[in-house]
């Protein structure tokens, strides 16, 4: 999917809200672990009750790596399951790859042309060959990790080398890569102070932005620096939404906290 197309659709439903779909089979309600597919049956419910509600799906890849063959089973059933089904949703492996290159060329080849993602959350500490790969791939996008929401971001990312940030940094040495227009960044929404910073170096890419939600992140905070001409945000929540409720009916209650978001989303919208 090209920028055009998911900007596009952002417009069109009026929301800029990316559902992170982390199953955890001791969350999910326990009659779903009687079926044949437990987590492929709870992403499709997930995704049927909220589609119209979001631009975006992000299966963060651990969560179905954990359980082995059939993990990776249920990712490949959901992801064809968007692509047949609802092919104006913008999908993301947030799988954090990054390697020497021909490993991140198979990585690539994997995510993209396998398994059918729109986008794969990639890991800058090697450096442009173990990106540029990824990059390469026509009207698919790699999100690089910048300013993560965790506690530990501080660790290294912020960290000064010549009067700047470690973060800024990577923001602006990835801007000379090959490909670079098809690059997206992560940067948490539990620092939103960081946001007006991080436009100045990168006015134009879309951020995917977690933290909102069950990390606390304010979804106003965010916007008041993060939004641009074209929108340029993907805000994600993942508990808040998916594990709503642990009942029968848990997609509608699903459904309405991604209602919440999007209603939120959309004053924003009308307001700017």
């Amino acid at each position: 999917m090209n920028t055009e197309k998911l900007v596009s659709e952002i417009k069109r439903k009026q929301s800029f809200l990316c559902i992170g779909l982390d199953v955890d089979l001791t969350k999910i309600p326990q009659y779903l672990l009687k079926g044949p597919s437990p987590i492929f049956e709870f992403n499709k419910a997930i995704i049927d009750a909220t589609h119209h509600l979001c631009v975006a799906y992000k299966p963060n890849i651990a969560f179905y790596e954990a359980y082995g063959e059939e993990g990776w089973k249920a990712l490949k059933q959901t992801i064809e399951y968007l692509n047949a089904n609802y092919p104006e949703i913008f999908t993301i492996a947030d799988a954090k790859r990054g390697d020497i290159g021909n490993t991140s060329s198979m990585y690539a080849k994997a995510f993209f042309d396998d398994l059918g993602f729109d986008s794969i959350t990639t890991a800058p500490y090697m450096g442009k060959d173990s990106i540029e790969p990824f990059l390469a791939f026509e009207n698919k996008h790699t999100i690089l990790l910048a300013l993560t929401s965790n506690s530990g971001a501080f660790d290294f990312q912020t960290l000064e080398s010549d009067s700047k940030p470690l973060y800024q940094s990577v923001l602006e040495t990835s801007k000379t890569w090959n490909n670079s227009k098809n690059l997206m960044y992560v940067v948490g929404a539990t620092k939103p102070e960081f946001f007006k910073a991080i436009r100045k170096i990168v006015p134009d890419h879309f951020l995917l932005v977690p933290g909102v939600g069950a990390q606390g992140g304010s979804l106003e905070e965010v916007c008041k620096f993060g939004l641009n001409s074209n929108i340029g945000l993907l805000v994600n929540s993942s508990r808040g939404i998916i594990y709503a409720s642990s009942t029968k009916d848990f997609a509608q209650h699903a459904a309405r906290k991604a209602k919440e978001l999007q209603q939120q989303m959309k004053t924003i919208l009308l307001n700017n």
